[in-house]
């Protein structure tokens, strides 16, 4: 098997371009998101013939797969950077913990609770066959109480649960750890 060759200068500033370019590319369902906050970019990869760019989707089934695609390959084009495409990878499959800080931060300036961990220390993801403990509150991203309810599981899409502030009377989405 021929080893892979060593990216140039060239090819390292092109990638380094191409995640800032990737990093204005916004979630169609959570637009206040970049699809690098959102940590669905898993790579940039350069080939002789354009870029690779290596996508983990929230989750098989999504529905903007088509869109995020397009989206992706018109930004990397459109900057000079293509031509590019787009390959998925579903393996690891994809986490809240992906989520940037950064994106955490807009999804509560967004009116949406970010997630908690989803994942234990080392990474390992614990399986809940029954529920042994009440829930936690999901504090509210309008004013920070910890005071709230849940109204239903799901919210506008099954990634989100729906609540409502018993402080400031506001209802909210919570993003779900998974």
């Amino acid at each position: 098997m021929a080893a892979m060759p060593l990216p140039t200068a060239d090819d390292q500033a092109r990638v380094a371009r191409a995640w800032d370019v990737l990093d204005t590319v916004l979630d169609p369902e959570v637009p206040a998101l970049s699809v690098c906050d959102l940590g669905i970019v898993r790579d940039v990869l350069p080939h002789a013939d354009g870029l690779e760019v290596v996508l983990t989707l929230t989750y098989s089934g999504c529905p903007a797969t088509e869109v995020i695609e397009r989206s992706v390959i018109d930004a990397v084009d459109a900057a000079g950077l293509g031509p590019a495409r787009v390959s998925l990878r579903r393996a690891p499959a994809w986490t809240t913990d992906w989520i940037s800080a950064e994106g955490k931060r807009k999804l509560r300036e967004y009116g949406i609770a970010p997630p908690g961990a989803a994942a234990l220390p080392g990474g390992a993801v614990p399986i809940r066959l029954v529920r042994r403990q009440a829930m936690q509150p999901v504090a509210c991203p309008h004013c920070g109480s910890a005071h709230t309810e849940r109204l239903s599981a799901f919210g506008a899409t099954a990634c989100k649960s729906l609540h409502r502030c018993l402080d400031c009377r506001e209802p909210f989405e919570h993003f779900k750890p998974i």
